[in-house]
């Protein structure tokens, strides 16, 4: 199974969002090809409803604490209530990689 639909398992059985989306950016990054190292994920959830960001950044880095510890490098978290996705219409486009890879 790929990084990517473990991602979604964990955190669509742990919080049962309205809305999940989650994206392997890792194409965008100085990474080896299907390296799956660098992901960003949107969760709309009634459950964040009560919660300061910092707590709804932690509960999905609990969720994710194995793929951390496994090689996930980078998690961008778009953590919002369906109020606020409404507000905001969606996720904002990732910013492309300033380099910094022992690659290059």
């Amino acid at each position: 199974m790929s990084r990517k639909h473990r991602i979604e398992s964990k955190i669509q059985e742990a919080l049962q969002p309205q809305y999940l989306d989650v994206v392997d950016e890792s194409y965008m990054h100085a990474v080896p090809a299907d390296a799956e190292s660098h992901f960003k994920v949107l969760v709309v959830c009634d459950v964040f409803a009560d919660l300061p960001l910092i707590e709804r950044h932690r509960k999905i880095n609990e969720l994710l604490g194995e793929e951390l510890q496994a090689g996930l490098h980078a998690l961008t978290m778009h953590t919002w209530t369906p109020d606020e996705w409404r507000e905001k219409g969606g996720a904002p486009e990732s910013p492309p990689c300033l380099g910094g890879s022992s690659l290059e």
